[in-house]
């Protein structure tokens, strides 16, 4: 499957991210919120090397930059 968006070789580099965008949006209020983060990461499981990776959206790209395209390995078993 075709991705436009952020990809990380470890798991701490999305983590990071996702703390980048969370904190641009004053995010979580309040450690009771619902909403703790802008964004979440997803884990390519099925790809080796195993990757982490943030899906695009236009409100995160003046924070991460400039997406790319990239193929995440889906399992259809499920």
């Amino acid at each position: 499957m075709e991705i436009i968006g952020y990809k990380y070789t470890n798991e701490q580099d999305a983590i990071n991210a996702r703390k980048q965008c969370a904190d641009y949006y004053g995010l979580p209020i309040s450690p009771e919120d619902v909403t703790q983060y802008w964004v979440d990461y997803e884990t390519a499981e099925f790809d080796n090397p195993v990757f982490w990776y943030i899906v695009y959206d236009a409100s995160i790209e003046q924070i991460l930059g400039q997406p790319t395209t990239f193929e995440v390995a889906v399992n259809y078993l499920f």
